[in-house]
This record gives C-alpha cells, sequence and structure tokens, in this order.
C-alpha cells in the first residue's frame, strides 16, 4: 500500500437528519439558476442515503444539458461559488479519464459557508447516471449500505488524517457497487424518473426512485 502524507482529518458522522433539510436549502438557493440554464438538482453521495454515515459535507449533482454552453457557471461564480479540487478516477467502467462520459465541473461552497461540493454533469453521461443509481440502489439495499458504511469507517480508522489514503482504499468499492447496483436495476426495473436515463444503454437497466 502506498504512504500518504498527512492533508486534513478524516470525520465520519453517523446519518444527521438535518443533511436533507440543509440539501433543501442549497437547491432552492440554486433553483434560480437551475431554471434559467435547464439543470436539474439531485442530492448525491453518503448523505443522501438515510442511515449511512457520511463526512459533513453535501453533495449536489447539477446535469445541465451542455457542459460548454456560454455562461453556464457565471451566475455560480458571481454567487460566491468557488472552483474546488476534483477527485476523479483515472478511468471507470472501461472508460478512460479523458472520456466524455467522465467529465464535469466542480465547484465548493462560498468562502465561510459550511462544506458542500457541487458536481456539474451533463445529461445522459456515464457519471450523471451513476451517481443516482448508486444512491438509489443504497437507499433500497440496507445491507449492502451497512457494508459500505464499515469500509468508510475502518478506512477512516486506518487513514485518520489523510483524505488521499481514505479515497485510496474507498475508490474500488465504487466499482463493485457498480456492478451489484446494475444487477439490482435489471432484478426490480421499478418507475424511473421522468428525467433520468438508462444507466447502461436502452432497454438493459433502469434506476428506480425511491424517495
Amino acid at each position: 500500500m502506498p504512504e500518504f502524507a498527512p492533508s486534513r482529518p478524516v470525520v465520519l458522522l453517523p446519518y444527521q437528519a438535518r443533511w436533507t433539510a440543509e440539501y433543501a436549502a442549497v437547491a432552492a438557493r440554486l433553483q434560480a439558476w437551475a431554471a434559467s440554464a435547464g439543470a436539474r438538482i439531485e442530492h448525491i453521495g453518503s448523505t443522501a442515503v438515510p442511515g449511512l454515515c457520511a463526512k459533513d459535507v453535501i453533495d449536489v449533482q447539477l446535469t445541465v444539458p451542455d457542459l460548454d454552453a456560454a455562461g453556464l457557471l457565471q451566475p455560480l461564480w458571481q454567487a460566491g461559488f468557488r472552483q474546488g479540487r476534483e477527485w476523479q478516477y483515472d478511468q471507470f467502467h472501461d472508460l478512460p479519464a479523458a472520456s466524455p462520459e467522465l467529465r464535469k465541473l466542480y465547484l465548493r461552497e462560498p468562502a465561510g459557508e459550511r462544506r458542500l461540493h457541487l458536481h456539474v454533469r451533463e445529461a445522459g453521461r456515464f457519471n450523471a447516471r451513476f451517481a443516482l443509481l448508486f444512491r438509489d440502489y443504497l437507499r433500497a439495499e440496507p445491507a449492502a449500505r451497512d457494508e459500505y458504511a464499515l469500509l468508510k469507517q475502518r478506512a477512516a480508522a486506518l487513514f485518520p488524517t489523510s483524505i488521499e489514503g481514505y479515497l485510496y482504499l474507498k475508490e474500488p468499492v465504487f466499482h463493485l457497487i457498480y456492478q451489484a447496483a446494475t444487477h439490482w436495476a435489471a432484478l426490480t426495473g421499478g418507475q424511473q424518473p421522468a428525467e433520468a436515463r438508462q444507466i447502461a444503454g436502452p432497454g438493459k437497466y433502469q434506476l428506480r426512485r425511491l424517495t
């Protein structure tokens, strides 16, 4: 295992009911921008899964029609949101890092505000679809959620002061969850949100919304 220099503490909290309300406040704040940009706002990541421990960071996916639209982020810059450091896979599901399917823009909260990550992704791309599938699968399957929580807790115990080390241990798990979640989606079918895309092409896997 590689060695990782200390960076910042890795602090996991038990699931907090307040995360839902905090996401709702962020979504309301972004609503005017989303309407003008034709964007969809979604609560993603561990804080979007009831019962799952998480770092106290609200992850929000902003799905837009075109990542290259002129002036897309200008209103967000003007509101104080700022560029954040982006963690990205070298490849995922046989997709190289340079693939448009993994491309995103990444923003942080305005200075001094509660920790927030905005993941701006393009509609129909793999990464936008997977974020929703990951969330919905863990919402639907408590056993998988609890095993993922155990892995997170052990990774945090091994790397209590290195976010890089913590993420190094977690990254392979996303690939495993992808395999399980796509099989889950194929078996359960379920109701697909009107605005969502199928996870692996027409007629194969559907996302089931459990909100």
